[in-house]
C-alpha cells in the first residue's frame, strides 16, 4: 500500500465545535495548512462576510433564498440556524474527502453535531474550549465586529454550547494557540493509527503468517 502511516489522510471526519470565540476556526485553518492529509470543509453560511474574509477559503456566502432551496434538495449532510444565520456541510464535501482518502475537518456548532450523531456518521467528535468566560468574552471584543449586546448573547449561549461537550470524544482547552495546535495534531495522528483504520496494513503483514 503506497497509503501508510500516521502522516496520511485516511478519509476520517473530524467534527470541531466550539462556543464563538474559542478558536476553532483558527486550529481548524492551522492543521489544513501544517498537517499534511488533512482539509477543512467549506460550510455554507447566511451570515455576512466579515472584512478579512474570502469567499470560497473561509465559507461559501449565500443568500438565507438559496440556503433553503438546498435545505429542501437535501444537499446537506447538517445544517442549523446559530444567532439568525445559516450554516451547513453538503455532502458532496464529505463524499469528495472520503474517495481522496483526505481527513476532512467539520467546523460545524453542536447543533450540527447532534445531527451528525443521530445519523450514526463514523466521525471525531472533538470539542474546543476557552481557558474561561472572561477570556472568551476578551476574545469577542478584541474582534472589534461585536456589540456589547452581542457579546453577551454570545456568552450565554456558550454555557448551553459547553453543556453538551461531554458527547464529544475530545476536549481541547485553547488557553494558548500552540499547545491547542499541538493538542489537535496529536488527536489526528491517534485516530489514525487506531485498529480499525489501520486494517488493512495489518492484514497485509499477517497473511500467511501463523498467529
Amino acid at each position: 500500500m503506497d497509503n501508510k502511516g500516521a502522516v496520511h489522510g485516511r478519509g476520517i471526519l473530524f467534527i470541531l465545535s466550539a462556543p464563538s470565540g474559542a478558536g476553532k476556526s483558527t486550529l481548524a485553518k492551522w492543521a489544513a495548512e501544517n498537517i499534511p492529509g488533512v482539509r477543512q470543509s467549506l460550510s455554507y453560511t447566511t451570515r455576512m462576510k466579515r472584512p478579512d474574509e474570502v469567499d470560497g477559503q473561509h465559507y461559501r456566502f449565500t443568500s438565507a433564498a438559496r440556503f433553503r432551496e438546498m435545505i429542501a434538495e437535501d444537499k446537506f449532510i447538517e445544517w442549523a440556524e446559530v444567532h439568525g444565520k445559516y450554516y451547513g456541510t453538503t455532502w458532496d464535501a464529505v463524499d469528495e474527502a472520503q474517495e481522496r482518502r483526505q481527513d476532512l475537518l467539520l467546523v460545524i456548532d453542536v447543533q450540527g453535531a447532534v445531527k451528525l450523531r443521530e445519523r450514526k456518521l463514523d466521525g471525531v467528535f472533538i470539542f474546543v474550549m476557552p481557558p474561561s468566560l472572561e477570556e472568551l468574552k476578551r476574545r469577542l471584543l478584541d474582534r472589534g465586529t461585536e456589540t456589547a449586546e452581542t457579546v453577551q448573547g454570545r456568552l450565554d449561549a456558550a454555557w448551553a454550547e459547553i453543556s453538551e461537550s461531554s458527547h464529544y470524544d475530545y476536549l481541547v482547552i485553547n488557553d494558548t494557540l500552540e499547545e491547542a495546535q499541538k493538542e489537535l495534531e496529536y488527536i489526528i495522528h491517534a485516530e489514525r493509527c487506531r485498529m480499525k483504520r489501520r486494517r488493512l496494513e495489518f492484514d497485509d503483514f499477517t497473511m500467511g503468517q501463523p498467529l
